[in-house]
């Protein structure tokens, strides 16, 4: 029996990735014990302890791109500019109303407390609750309040959160970064209908920027736009908060896909993602079970 306990990073659209990621190792003949994940990871880890990640995966693929933006709930009040209830609406047929505490997989999902400056990591209490703190990102979705905490996305301080995962004896840890500072693999061609809807995902996020724009104070022509401002800071701040959890807490194994594969708002390519996802953890498997004789001889 080849256990795993698996770390998820966050990573916005990037983590549909962690969707391949399970599948390959399900069908690579791997059992998942214990799931711990951050924003994006929390999110497809739950829905897979939850047992709705097939129906979870062809949501995600038939999706209408403009119906991506038709979930978006704009709210002009300052702690965030989407109130995420449409999304998790609709999110709510994949997480049913559960405790953590009862899934048949362990189950841990990572936020952050800033009103008590510190992580906050959900092992019992409400599914969706818990997956609803950990992907709420500073300035774009408004936070969560918990008693006297408010809390946001669990990336801000522990992106990859190793040290809390679920261990038993002779498992496997496995951690999985969808942000990887590495060179992307052979992008997917697109259809003629996918480069359709991309041109109009494009057309409809330049109107979500210029709503943006409206409500922040006004930019020089050639200078950076908020959120690639915003977005290249957090990224930068977080990678070395990865880096650094990996050198305290290495896994057994690292599964990495480049983030270079699309942004964070690009859900639009959950197809490409999955595949990614899949390709990184054959090979990073095939390569570890090589270098490691004793696992197939003790199954």
């Amino acid at each position: 029996m080849k256990n795993i306990a698996l770390v998820l990073s966050g990573g916005g659209a990037r983590g549909i990735a962690h969707i391949g990621v399970i599948e390959e190792l399900e069908k690579l003949g791997y059992t998942i014990h214990s799931i711990t994940g951050t924003s994006m990871g929390a999110l497809v880890g739950g829905v897979y302890a939850a047992g709705n990640l097939k129906g979870f995966k062809q949501w995600l693929l038939n999706l209408d791109k403009v119906e991506i933006f038709k979930l978006i709930d704009f709210t002009l009040i300052n702690k965030g500019f989407v109130k995420g209830d449409r999304v998790f609406n609709e999110l709510k047929e994949f997480i049913p109303d559960i405790n953590i505490e009862d899934l048949k997989i362990s189950f841990s999902a990572i936020a952050t407390d800033i009103t008590n400056k510190q992580e906050m990591v959900f092992t019992e209490g409400n599914l969706l609750h818990a997956i609803r703190a950990s992907i709420s990102i500073p300035s774009i979705f408004t936070p969560v309040l918990n008693g006297n905490a408010i809390l946001v996305d669990g990336g801000i301080i522990n992106n990859i959160p190793i040290n809390h995962a679920k261990r038993i004896a002779n498992d496997i840890l496995i951690a999985v970064n969808v942000n990887a500072n590495i060179p992307p693999a052979k992008i997917i061609t697109s259809t003629k209908e996918n480069t359709e809807k991309h041109i109009m995902h494009q057309s409809l996020l330049q109107s979500f920027n210029q709503k943006l724009h409206k409500l922040l104070p006004s930019e020089k022509k050639n200078s950076l736009g908020y959120f690639d401002i915003m977005n290249s800071s957090f990224e930068m701040m977080r990678d070395q908060l990865v880096k650094l959890n990996l050198e305290i807490n290495p896994p057994d194994i690292l599964i990495e896909t480049s983030r270079s594969i699309c942004s964070i708002y690009d859900f639009y390519k959950a197809h490409e993602l999955i595949e990614k996802g899949h390709q990184a953890t054959a090979i990073r498997l095939k390569n570890y079970e090589n270098s490691t004789p004793t696992l197939t001889k003790n199954e």
